[in-house]
């Protein structure tokens, strides 16, 4: 049933990465029940391998109403070719309001096709900054914010950052979405996967790595130095789940240099999770690693030199150690369970996807008012 207007509002998800279709499936599962909303899904297909992509959906119960299929590309060639296809969408469909997620090339692309159409944005994981203008997501950050009409930041300081950049006019603290998908989701997890007895790691501590950030993976001296301090027989297991890019540079190494490190295939989410309750320490460059980590208690050593999720430095629950090996070797050695348990409140406490959705509406009611 439409609103009291009788007007039923039209809004449609961009996603086009793996941590997208995350949190657009729990926005969407919010949307479920709220029959004044139609909640329409556009993959750009920046992702778009199976493990990548239609695993994740098979999983999720998340089915993206248009695929683009723009593939892989230069950013800018990426950029355009999924701007070209979500314009072509908004002007068939007419939305009342465009969503973007994070910090991808499709976050950057459905933002500008959406307010050059003179669509009002809404951004979620707004606020985010890195202050490293070399990484590609921090430039599709800063861009996106300033296009977007709604600014839904996931923590306190995302507020702050804003607040600095003269921003003030609808930015809300929500909470981080990836929370309340964690929660929803662990419990099933915890029934269905069986990727512990898969790996034979039921009874045995284990590490959890990624990594698949460019400046990391594509040069090949940069991923050898991680791989090379971390391949020793007094480690423990390493279970490295490889990201596409990071494969092609892995090849380049000797398979002396990947003892003691598994590396498999890219997973589901549900085995994910899971991994990532059980490892006994977690290494990533990964932002929504960093957070599962932090909401899940476990240790964690960021393979960056900044964060844009402070918080989960708090108490030394997440490290910053870059790629540098001596680091590296010295967060393992200091590496301690915190006495002081993470601060989930300051994430929104698993209660930030019905917060936008309320946020949204009442923007909508606003604007026709």
């Amino acid at each position: 049933m439409p609103d009291g207007s009788g007007v039923q509002r039209k809004l449609l998800s961009v996603v086009g990465a793996r941590p997208q279709f995350i949190k657009a499936a729990m926005l969407a599962k919010t949307f479920k029940d709220k029959q004044e909303i139609k909640h329409l899904q556009l993959h750009t297909g920046q992702h778009y391998s199976p493990d990548m992509a239609q695993v994740f959906f098979d999983e999720l119960n998340y089915r993206p109403d248009f695929d683009l299929g723009v593939g892989s590309g230069t950013h800018a060639r990426q950029t355009g070719d999924a701007m070209i296809g979500i314009e072509k969408v908004l002007m068939d469909e007419k939305p009342d309001l465009v969503i973007v997620y994070g910090d991808t090339n499709s976050t950057l692309a459905g933002a500008l096709a959406a307010v050059k159409l003179h669509i009002p944005v809404a951004h979620v994981e707004s606020g985010l900054r890195s202050f490293n203008r070399r990484m590609p997501e921090e430039i599709n950050r800063i861009v996106t914010d300033a296009v977007s009409e709604i600014l839904f930041c996931p923590t306190p300081t995302a507020v702050a950052n804003l607040k600095s950049e003269g921003r003030i006019e609808e930015v809300i603290h929500t909470g981080d979405i990836l929370l309340d998908t964690l929660q929803h989701f662990l419990p099933i997890a915890r029934e269905k996967s069986n990727i512990l007895k898969k790996l034979d790691i039921e009874e045995e501590p284990f590490w959890l790595l990624t990594m698949h950030r460019p400046a990391n993976v594509d040069e090949e001296h940069c991923l050898r130095r991680v791989i090379k301090c971390l391949a020793h027989d007094n480690h423990p297991r390493i279970i490295f789940p490889c990201h596409p890019r990071t494969a092609k540079t892995l090849k380049k190494l000797s398979s002396s240099e990947l003892d003691h490190i598994d590396i498999i295939a890219p997973l589901p989410y549900l085995d994910m999770l899971l991994l990532e309750e059980h490892a006994s320490l977690i290494l990533t460059d990964s932002g929504g690693v960093q957070r599962e980590a932090y909401f899940l208690s476990r240790p964690c050593l960021t393979l960056r030199e900044e964060t844009e999720w402070p918080e989960t430095l708090k108490d030394r629950w997440n490290r910053l150690v870059g790629i540098d090996p001596e680091r590296i070797l010295e967060g393992i050695r200091e590496e301690t369970i915190p006495t002081q348990s993470p601060d989930i409140e300051s994430f929104g406490g698993g209660r930030a996807a019905e917060c936008m959705c309320r946020e949204m509406l009442g923007f909508l009611e606003n604007q026709a008012a």
